[in-house]
């Protein structure tokens, strides 16, 4: 089942340096979820001024729960970089293109 989460970056003062200092931590957990296959795309959502504000990843894992449990450790959440998280059930497009 794929998911897709959206998440907005904190926004106090702090919050730039902790994604710059979590980041490499993240991008590993990352790299490990897609040589399993549950990582599909995502990448940082970005201001006018091309600073990132936020991330959006497509996962597919079985349900829910192993969703929450892939999530459990991520950096991101675990020092405060994402703010306001949403997931949501997705089903991406089978259009011949991909």
């Amino acid at each position: 089942m794929q998911f897709i989460l959206i998440a907005f970056d904190s926004t106090d003062s702090g919050a730039p340096e902790r994604r710059l200092n979590s980041r490499p931590q993240h991008l590993a957990r990352i790299a490990s979820a897609k040589k399993e296959g549950k990582f599909l795309f995502g990448g940082a959502m970005l201001n006018d001024n091309e600073q990132m504000i936020g991330s959006v990843v497509l996962y597919d894992v079985a349900d829910r729960a192993e969703l929450d449990d892939l999530l459990k450790d991520e950096p991101y959440i675990l020092n405060k970089v994402w703010d306001n998280i949403d997931i949501k059930p997705f089903r991406l497009a089978k259009t011949g293109l991909q």
